[in-house]
């Protein structure tokens, strides 16, 4: 009986010769690509031949290495969709160069050549030299705020949230638990117009922020303080109830109805109330075993979820919206 034991010094030592690096020329290689700074190109428009070869090439001049790219195409439309996130430093010599101020206007230049020649709606670079600055608005509800405060806490959420904005009270201890500042505005039918007017002023020009996010935020938005922003500025959160039984009490409708599926969707808010481009869904089962109080507990379970699913999306520039709907890329 062959009773040898299998050489380990011998294989550990075969291994060893495979390296072709000292550990700390290792540390120091990883410690580089750690280092490396990131940015992301998204540009739509009309689809054409060329266009993604001529963007990669725009990033090749530049030594910006392409780290991940998805592309879509509607045939339906034929509308094309990119997202490209590349490298911004070049490495030289074991060394790495970040992009300056004036090469990444020369990039921003070239994109725009492209934009035209292409006839494309847009091509945006964000470099990622700061976080986005995101508001919340609240009333009472506090489960989709908890939600957004304990995944940014735990550095989940790559932004920055400078402000909680609400018509009451009864959430500041929470909110300032977290060292965020709460600033409340009583709305009533007389004084709506002048608080959104101070919303206004606080969100754009002392505080600038990128988005606002409206978690569970009891009131309609009106027109001056949507067009003050973006359409692609302000996300929503509501339940899957919708149209299907609005108003009132929708959780004890759809038990009488004996609904099989609650859920939740995410979109950006425009004037067309929860009709903006849906940027996150997903759907729980329920059954006759399940009271109101279950939908409504299940309901607030999936929200939270597709909610942060939909500001995650957007601050990482997953998200393009055109016309009615969204092109959400893969993380």
């Amino acid at each position: 009986e062959n009773t040898t034991k299998p050489n380990i010094v011998n294989t550990t030592e075969r291994r060893k010769l495979k390296l072709t690096h000292t550990i700390p020329e290792l540390m120091s290689k990883f410690a580089r690509q750690a280092a490396k700074k990131l940015a992301t190109l998204r540009l739509h428009g009309p689809d054409h031949q060329g266009i993604v070869a001529a963007s990669s090439q725009i990033l090749d001049k530049y030594g910006c290495a392409i780290t991940k790219s998805e592309q879509f195409t509607d045939t339906l439309e034929n509308y094309f969709y990119q997202r490209s996130v590349f490298n911004t430093s070049i490495e030289t010599e074991g060394s790495s160069l970040e992009l300056n101020t004036e090469q990444k206007m020369e990039v921003e230049d070239d994109l725009l050549g492209l934009k035209e020649k292409f006839g494309l709606d847009m091509a945006m670079v964000n470099w990622r030299e700061k976080r986005k600055k995101v508001a919340i608005f609240v009333s009472k509800y506090d489960h989709c705020l908890w939600e957004i405060l304990l995944r940014h806490e735990a550095k989940e959420l790559d932004c920055d949230i400078s402000v909680v904005i609400s018509n009451h009270s009864k959430l500041q201890s929470v909110v300032e638990t977290f060292g965020i500042p709460y600033k409340v505005f009583p709305i009533t039918n007389e004084n709506k117009s002048t608080q959104e007017e101070l919303e206004i002023d606080l969100l754009k020009h002392q505080l600038n922020v990128d988005v606002i996010v409206l978690a569970r935020y009891m009131q309609v938005l009106s027109h001056q303080l949507l067009e003050s922003f973006d359409h692609d500025q302000i996300i929503n959160i509501h339940h899957s109830f919708l149209p299907a039984f609005m108003g009132s009490r929708p959780h004890k409708r759809a038990h009488e109805r004996g609904v099989k599926l609650v859920g939740a969707t995410a979109h950006y808010v425009t004037e067309k109330l929860d009709e903006g481009p849906i940027i996150d869904q997903d759907v729980i089962g329920v059954t006759h075993r399940d009271g109101p109080h279950d939908l409504v507990r299940k309901g607030r379970r999936i929200e939270r979820t597709v909610l942060v699913n939909a500001l995650q999306a957007h601050l990482e520039d997953r998200v393009i919206s055109h016309n009615s709907k969204c092109v959400v890329f893969n993380e």
